[in-house]
């Protein structure tokens, strides 16, 4: 395994991200398998940890009440940045944690072991947690039961991102495009920021697969979502909402800000025309429809309604265009 990725927090961080996991709902297999620590190991606490940059976030908890803490004062900052488990029989005998306030206070956590919850690129994205308000020796045993937990928790992250990614064209899935998109609402409207949406579908698209083959049509949705992952931020949210058509989710972004980004890929697509297989190169286009969230939008669905009116817009306008809505 190359450890250089221990090191490379950005990129882990990238990939947690890419999991699409951070503050999602309750998920009962989640739930069941830190059930099932607590009880085989016969723990106070158990945790399924994910470490974002800045803070440590679980996915599933029992024993503990805060959904999230710093990072400064976690056990699991140091689980991922090693490959074996972490054990710790007394952490007030540790000058790692002894000062920490999970163990000085509440839930006063006294031992710990953490298995680290590995992608398949090697990153450590979290870790699977057992924790007892009294000194203790993990033995080989419990490590080992442990370290199976985990290794469900892994396969359970990468069963919810394959419902969440298009097979097709490896964004978003309709259904993993909403569920962010609710999230970014609610963050939005708590903080006062600024955010905007962008609807966009390949103009003449049945054209295309009726005249080259749906092989093309194929091909030529892979590459906008080639151009897209190369064109937007890593902050960004791109998903294909069905067919021909996409959306674009820009946070911290005004409506028009939001439209120089949508024209900056309008013009990328069709700037880049595709090779066919006989050698031939065909172009393709897009039309855009952009709308800021207004403090009027009631819901996602109402969102992408506005989006959705001024794409039709753009259509209407000659296609190869970005539409902006104003405000209402």
């Amino acid at each position: 395994m190359d450890d250089t990725l221990l090191r490379d927090d950005d990129a882990r961080v990238a990939a947690l991200r890419r999991l699409y996991v951070l503050d999602t709902a309750i998920e009962e297999p989640f739930e069941k398998i830190v059930t099932l620590v607590r009880t085989v190991l016969a723990v106070p606490i158990a945790t399924v940890t994910l470490v974002d940059r800045d803070r440590q976030w679980f996915k599933a908890k029992r024993g503990i009440d805060q959904n999230e803490t710093p990072r400064s004062m976690s056990f699991c900052t140091h689980t991922i940045q090693q490959r074996e488990p972490l054990v710790i029989e007394n952490a007030l005998e540790d000058p790692r944690f002894a000062n920490v306030p999970l163990v000085l206070g509440p839930p006063h956590v006294r031992s710990y072991a953490g298995v680290p919850l590995r992608t398949p690129e090697g990153y450590n994205v979290g870790a699977l947690c057992a924790m007892d308000t009294r000194p203790r020796r993990f033995n080989p045993g419990d490590v080992a039961i442990l370290g199976n937990f985990a290794n469900i928790v892994c396969d359970e992250l990468e069963l919810r991102l394959i419902a969440q990614v298009d097979h097709l064209t490896g964004v978003l899935t309709r259904r993993g495009f909403v569920d962010q998109a609710v999230k970014e609402i609610e963050r939005t409207r708590r903080y006062g920021r600024t955010t905007s949406l962008v609807m966009l579908d390949v103009d003449h698209f049945k054209r295309v697969n009726d005249t080259y083959g749906h092989a093309v049509g194929d091909q030529a949705l892979q590459t906008i979502a080639r151009i897209a992952e190369a064109t937007l931020r890593p902050s960004d949210l791109f998903g294909r909402l069905g067919g021909e058509e996409f959306a674009l989710l820009l946070p911290e972004t005004s409506g028009g800000a939001a439209v120089i980004a949508a024209e900056r890929l309008r013009r990328e697509i069709a700037d880049h025309p595709m090779m066919l297989p006989d050698g031939s190169t065909l172009s393709v286009t897009a039309s855009f429809g952009v709308a800021e969230l207004s403090a009027s939008t009631s819901s996602l669905a109402a969102w992408l309604a506005r989006a959705d009116t001024m794409l039709y817009a753009a259509k209407s306008g000659g296609r190869n265009c970005t539409k902006l809505a104003q405000d209402n």
